[in-house]
């Protein structure tokens, strides 16, 4: 074990995974940083099995930002199928009843779209990682055991109907983090009075970064790896993509030293509120600020990747 750990890379730098379906977010990831033989890497907010899409992996430095993407809006395409609730809320669960789907329309569908725009109400899923007394709700729902769960305020920023046919009801969200699809597959179900499921779940974009921007599938990561580590690196984005949505502050050399001795500067003409990027004389990237309400900029995250 120790001979393998002196062999593995300070790999700083974000790669954009298309997960395939059938695999955890978890298996996903590590065999990424088997590949770049990494010696730390994380992702940014987990796809189950059945879904697809886009997951952030940070490498060695990009992980002090994972909790900035972690916090930030999801995109997802989305499958619900009508007239079947499962155990898990998903297609891989166990079928709990059917119902017959009935004569829906898209105006009748719309209808009961715009009661879950904005903000809602939703109760997390048994088959959750949320812990209860130390341990995860999936854990439980699998030996049987039901907790009451307290619901939680999420935001539904988008909720477009693209397609509805037979009993396949296909839809575009965009929503804030802590949002369950599974759940909003249910409930839409129950307010259409057949009930539903998450028939096929692809996500298409995590806070700054989206599908265009272009996923590297499994294969093509194997594949340049066989071709070297140069070829493996070129895949990775920059440390700061991860904060691209926030603006950019300029420090000088004095203001860099301080800001990276951990104390709050004065930036002429910096923000006044939020989280900013912070750069240095040279463009170099140092990490995240925040602007505080004395009009400094004070360093909250910052990054020492060399």
């Amino acid at each position: 074990m120790a001979r393998s750990k002196r062999h593995l890379r300070n790999v700083h730098g974000i790669l954009l995974l298309d997960k395939p379906v059938g695999l955890s977010s978890n298996e996903a990831l590590q065999r990424v940083k088997r590949l770049y033989r990494a010696r730390k890497a994380g992702h940014t907010g987990s796809l189950d099995p059945i879904a697809s899409g886009l997951l952030v992996i940070c490498f060695g430095e990009a992980t002090k930002l994972s909790a900035f993407l972690l916090e930030a809006d999801k995109h997802y395409r989305t499958v619900f199928r009508l007239g079947v609730r499962t155990e898990t809320g998903d297609a891989e669960g166990r079928v709990l009843e059917t119902r017959p789907v009935g004569d829906l329309d898209v105006r009748r569908v719309e209808a009961v779209l715009a009661r879950f725009r904005g903000e809602i109400q939703q109760v997390p899923p048994m088959y959750s990682a949320i812990k209860h007394q130390g341990r995860r709700l999936y854990e439980l729902a699998r030996e049987g055991v039901q907790i009451e769960r307290q619901p939680r305020t999420v935001h539904i920023h988008r909720l477009e109907l693209f397609s509805l046919q037979d009993d396949l009801l296909e839809l575009e969200i965009v929503c804030s983090k802590g949002t369950y699809i599974r759940t909003l597959a249910e409930d839409i179900g129950e307010a259409l009075g057949c009930g539903a499921h998450v028939h096929a779940l692809r996500r298409l974009g995590v806070g700054p970064f989206h599908e265009g921007q272009g996923l590297h599938s499994l294969e093509e990561i194997e594949a340049r790896a066989a071709e070297g580590f140069q070829a493996l690196d070129a895949l990775l984005l920059p440390l700061d993509a991860a904060l691209a949505d926030r603006p950019a502050v300029r420090l000088t050399a004095d203001m860099a030293f301080y800001a990276r001795s951990g104390q709050p500067v004065l930036v002429p003409g910096a923000p006044t509120e939020g989280l900013v990027r912070l750069y240095d004389e040279n463009q170099a990237f140092l990490g995240v600020g925040s602007a505080l309400e004395d009009g400094r900029i004070g360093p909250k995250r910052l990054v020492f990747a060399s």
